[in-house]
């Protein structure tokens, strides 16, 4: 593929994925007993109520709730057969609520329904930030000259959420202190390992002995949002600020250069997998460096050395994104994930596999 087709895959996702479209089929909600528990439970909430499906949010259903006097996002978990760890929709709500109360941009939180009574799934509320959704890393509709400084705001909104107080956000018991690599490796790998529906991959098998032997010494723990990137933020319709970040299923207490790596991404992978910036001219478009970025990042968080053992963080990475991508496979064979996109991404995972093994062979 070549970078011109690639940016105008990157524009139809672009068109696919931003605003919102019909409820999918099996993702219906009852809007007379959604707005019956709003009622009850909602501060402030006043019908009639209008749903619709937001295109985006492909593994937690998300809906734009629209009222006469507020506008809402409802998230739920999906019906069907899932993984027990997963779609944890009530951590979701749980970390926005408490980094919103230490005034990171999180969205305001409203409620929290555990009773599948309602509408099927457990489901919360969160307040609906107007503002621009990114999809691609390019920033194509960004004048060139102002690009870096949403680069510079992506970087100031992770590096902000890896220097919050943990035990100030009442967040210390939000996921296990210590040894996050080795724990996460083994969880992706059995998560890996046992959904027979998706098949194995080769890469996937040497990267799960790999990677456990590989781990580089030295811990920290912060919360970590497990999956930011630019197209799970909401940025100001005009202006290079981060309002919301969005999407926190993944999030936990973990490694910061765990999360910063994954973030950082974006500079080695190809713009047909995901948001990714190789094949483009940085300097030609105003972005920076994946350096310059590192620079930033380490500036902020008070790394006077850097990130020693990069490419091993980026390897983990690649590995993880590909196990989640390898998760939804198994969905889709399952029939539980069916869209058009999820049967897409699933054609990835030997991608990502390959240059995830690609990455740990850098490693000295």
């Amino acid at each position: 593929m070549t970078v011109g087709e690639a940016a105008v895959q990157m524009s139809e996702r672009q068109q696919q994925f931003s605003g919102t479209g019909e409820i999918r089929t099996g993702q219906e909600i009852d809007a007379a007993k959604l707005a019956a528990w709003m009622t009850d439970n909602v501060e402030g909430f006043a019908g009639p109520l209008t749903i619709s499906q937001f295109k985006g949010g492909q593994s937690n259903p998300t809906y734009k709730l629209v009222t006469p006097h507020q506008n809402y996002v409802l998230r739920r978990k999906p019906p069907g057969l899932l993984l027990p760890s997963a779609h944890a929709v009530d951590r979701e709500y749980r970390v926005i609520t408490a980094l919103h109360a230490q005034g990171f941009p999180a969205p305001r939180t409203f409620g929290l329904c555990t009773d599948d009574s309602v509408i099927g799934t457990m489901f919360y509320i969160m307040d609906c930030v107007d503002g621009r959704v990114i999809w691609d890393a390019t920033f194509p509709d960004v004048p060139r000259d102002e690009r870096a400084a949403y680069f510079d705001a992506m970087n100031k909104t992770i590096a902000d959420l890896h220097m919050i107080d943990v035990e100030k956000a009442g967040l210390s018991d939000f996921g296990k202190p210590g040894n996050y690599f080795a724990r996460q490796i083994a969880r992706w790998s059995r998560q890996y390992l046992e959904d027979k529906d998706a098949g194995q991959v080769e890469a996937m098998d040497r990267l799960v002995e790999w990677l456990p032997a590989n781990i580089p010494a030295g811990d920290e723990t912060s919360v970590v949002h497990g999956d930011y990137r630019c197209d799970n933020m909401i940025f100001h319709p005009t202006q290079p600020r981060v309002l919301a970040v969005l999407d926190w299923e993944l999030s936990t207490l973990g490694h910061p250069l765990a999360d910063f790596s994954y973030h950082l991404m974006m500079y080695r992978m190809p713009p047909a997998t995901t948001t990714g910036l190789i094949g483009n001219d940085l300097k030609a478009l105003g972005i920076p460096s994946e350096d310059e970025y590192v620079a930033a990042y380490c500036a902020r968080t008070g790394r006077a050395e850097g990130i020693p053992n990069l490419d091993f963080y980026v390897a983990y990475n690649m590995f993880r994104l590909a196990g989640i991508i390898h998760g939804i496979r198994g969905r889709v064979v399952r029939g539980t994930a069916a869209s058009a996109h999820a049967v897409k991404t699933a054609e990835g995972v030997e991608l990502l596999a390959g240059l995830a093994w690609e990455q740990a062979q850098k490693v000295r």
